[in-house]
């Protein structure tokens, strides 16, 4: 839900939108990409390694399928009892601050969640040195310091626009997201479009 409509001041666009952590599957979605594919990655490695010292036998394949099976299991069950944690944290809504203008768009969480982001971040990157996890102390350091991001136009390779979950996904050196709703949503997709490279690969979802 779209709080504040685009308003332009000091020569920059500004909105404010608020989603729901629950209804909209779109962060959900996308931090289950990103540690489905570590995973994965993981269950790969291991398998291999596994492969090349017992040999491509019947018992290592099957032992690599049960090793996958457990840990895309467990995966499962942290990552959703994780995110549920988070949304309560975050009283059940992302609220972020964007401002857009001719050479970029900022994204900034709100000052209230921000502080809450990292708190997190610090609590994950204590856990993470405890149980020697340099996953999750990365990804707690990231969490903390990571309230503001930018994304500048010129950069932009590649954006995935998805009018029905109010996203638009701009990727330049990593993803971000531009939220809106309504009219302001095919503005904000209308402006994107006519700054960034004409190389830059645009996809629409229905």
């Amino acid at each position: 839900m779209q709080t504040k409509p685009i308003e332009k001041n000091k020569g920059k666009f500004c909105w404010q939108y608020e989603m729901s952590l629950f209804k909209n599957p779109t962060i959900f979605l996308t931090t289950a990409k990103a540690l489905l594919i570590a995973l994965a990655i993981t269950v790969l490695l291991i398998g291999l390694i596994s492969c090349i010292a017992d040999g491509f036998s019947a018992d290592s394949l099957r032992f690599v399928g049960e090793l996958a099976l457990i840990m895309f299991g467990i995966f499962a069950v942290l990552l959703v009892l994780g995110y549920l944690l988070y949304a309560a944290i975050m009283g059940g809504v992302y609220i972020v601050d964007f401002e857009m203008d001719e050479k970029a768009i900022v994204h900034a969480q709100c000052a209230k969640q921000s502080k809450k982001a990292e708190a997190i971040g610090t609590a994950a990157m204590i856990m993470g040195a405890a149980t020697h996890n340099r996953g999750a102390v990365s990804a707690g350091y990231n969490s903390a310091i990571r309230s503001t991001s930018t994304t500048e136009f010129p950069r932009v390779k590649k954006v995935v626009v998805n009018k029905k979950r109010s996203v638009i996904k701009i990727r330049s050196i990593g993803w971000n997201e531009v939220y809106a709703d309504g009219d302001d949503f095919d503005f904000a997709a209308d402006w994107i479009r006519n700054h960034i490279p004409e190389t830059a690969e645009w996809v629409v979802k229905a």
